[in-house]
């Protein structure tokens, strides 16, 4: 294999939940790599029943479907990095770590656990195989505050308790985390990165708007198309943030509930800026 074969080329595998609102999941997901400038593969764990309104239905893939959908792209095209969203049960968690462990891309595991309207997409039972199996093999964990709180049993209701829940799952055996701020209350969101070296915060105002659906997922796999170009982990998570930041502020106000992101809106900047 030649030294330009070897270099890092975009190329994300997304293994996790359609959405059929085309805000979140594996739809969210391929808008946002694209945008990042990624190549978005997919293993399709679930398909999902869903608007702004909310999840309707939730139907589950089997298990040899959901690796033979990974095996494909793996064995072929390959991955620069692997984002893991919505898994749902014990046994596509450990079918999942056993694909994680066939392949040296690193993984960014969003530990998705409740939809923006409320409904459970992560059984109750299988988050103890997340918290022993995917986040050792994180190479970034990126948890809003509900999930860290059921993942290591801390309350995050502000800065310090987002510092603390980041190096508990560390301690689980992260090699990063991403403490998402959301949540928290106040009037500035304030995202930690932590990281056995050290920590940085990514803050700015509160956006009061009703299109946040998908923001996690499409935080997740902006980040994981950095990576995969093989941007440092801290620039990757920057450039992520400050690309959802946008796409939450242009969002184009669709449906009656939780609405979607703008994700397309470097695609356009650029295509403006090239008429010019």
């Amino acid at each position: 294999m030649t030294s330009t074969e070897t270099q890092a080329r975009g190329r994300v595998l997304i293994i996790a939940g359609s959405d059929s609102g085309g805000g979140a999941g594996i739809q969210g997901d391929i808008k946002a790599v694209t945008a990042m400038g990624g190549f978005a593969a997919t293993a399709i764990t679930a398909i999902t029943v869903q608007n702004t309104l909310g999840v309707h239905g939730v139907h589950p893939l089997p298990l040899d479907l959901i690796e033979a959908q990974a095996r494909a792209v793996l064995d072929d095209i390959g991955a620069d990095a692997i984002k893991t969203g919505m898994l749902g049960s014990v046994e596509v968690v450990e079918r999942v770590a056993a694909i994680l462990d066939t392949t040296d891309a690193p993984a960014l595991v969003d530990p998705v656990m409740v939809a923006k309207g409320g409904a459970a997409l992560l059984d109750a039972d299988a988050v103890q195989a997340v918290r022993s199996l995917m986040i050792p093999r994180a190479a970034l964990l990126t948890p809003n505050a509900p999930e860290a709180e059921a993942l290591t049993g801390l309350t995050v209701t502000d800065l310090d308790g987002q510092r603390r829940a980041g190096e508990a799952l560390l301690a689980l055996g992260a090699r990063a985390v991403l403490m998402k701020g959301g949540h928290v209350p106040g009037e500035t969101v304030i995202d930690l990165l932590v990281t056995p070296s050290g920590e940085t915060l990514l803050e700015g105002p509160r956006i009061e708007t009703t299109s946040t659906h998908g923001t996690g997922c499409t935080l997740a796999s902006a980040i994981t198309a950095g990576l995969a170009l093989g941007q440092p982990l801290e620039v990757a998570v920057a450039q992520g943030w400050a690309y959802v930041s946008e796409a939450i502020r242009r969002a184009p106000g669709l449906g009656g509930g939780h609405g979607p992101l703008d994700h397309g809106w470097p695609l356009r900047d650029a295509r403006d800026r090239g008429g010019r």
